[in-house]
């Protein structure tokens, strides 16, 4: 299928590797010119030239923490006219209710909470002068079905949900759409990180704490950063202005909801 936005530009952030990475690839496929972000420069700048190799497309690097002030000013800055937005960043550490306090809090809604309202704030009135933009932001299952052992992540990203949904129909007449895409486990360094924390605690190996979290999703494995990137792009695309305000699960059907 052909996406409708070859020539188009898109800041793609934390996009040196995993879920960020994807959706890079998945637009550079679609002839999408990138804005790259990542904390780590030789990793970012090794993935900006393979996409710019494979793909012919320009690709522009930021190496900096998004989580800063400084940070999000030098993305901001290389991102101005950008017509398509995506955001992205690790998530908080696992641990139970009683380890967080207050700066615990704090730095998980810096990171996915405010940064990526800061973005929008940011770069959304260029995309509504022009009458068209896109806007997906990468959060988490657990906005539909909280997690237990992540509640930072499970508080600031739904509050991140909150603000899209009422942000998504105000900028809708102005052919922009804003979407969140919710993933489950896939096969990146989170998960990885996510199945180490459970195999030290239950003391099993690494194997067997992936095949017990495999055999929890109904596909019976985990996702790739390939097909997220599809799904990313898709909404991306010339074909999904009629999506607004949605939070789409990417999870394998590990999330157990009718609706």
């Amino acid at each position: 299928m052909d996406l409708g936005i070859r020539g188009k530009r898109a800041l793609v952030c934390a996009s040196s590797k995993g879920l960020g990475l994807g959706c890079a690839e998945a637009l550079a496929e679609a002839g999408v010119d990138l804005v790259m972000n990542a904390r780590g420069a030789e990793a970012l700048e090794a993935e900006a030239a393979r996409l710019r190799a494979d793909h012919g497309v320009a690709v522009e690097t930021v190496a900096c923490d998004v989580t800063s002030a400084e940070g999000q000013e030098q993305v901001i800055e290389a991102a101005q006219g950008i017509d398509i937005l995506v955001t992205n960043a690790g998530g908080p550490p696992p641990g139970l209710w009683s380890d967080w306090d207050r700066e615990d809090f704090i730095k998980a809604l810096d990171s996915n909470m405010l940064t990526p309202i800061a973005f929008m704030k940011a770069l959304l009135p260029g995309m509504m002068d022009k009458g068209w933009g896109r806007v997906v932001n990468i959060t988490s299952q657990s906005v539909r079905a909280p997690i237990p052992v992540l509640g930072l992540s499970n508080a600031a990203r739904t509050g991140l949900t909150g603000y899209v949904a009422g942000t998504a129909r105000q900028v809708a007449p102005q052919g922009v759409t804003i979407n969140n895409l919710l993933p489950g486990i896939h096969d990146t360094d989170r998960a990885l990180s996510l199945d180490t924390g459970v195999s030290n605690q239950q003391g099993i190996s690494l194997d067997e704490a992936r095949a017990a979290r495999s055999a929890t999703i109904p596909a019976r494995r985990y996702g790739t950063r390939q097909e997220f990137g599809a799904a990313c792009a898709f909404l991306c695309s010339q074909h999904a202005g009629f999506i607004v305000g949605q939070n789409i699960l990417l999870d394998g059907g590990a999330t157990n909801l009718t609706m």
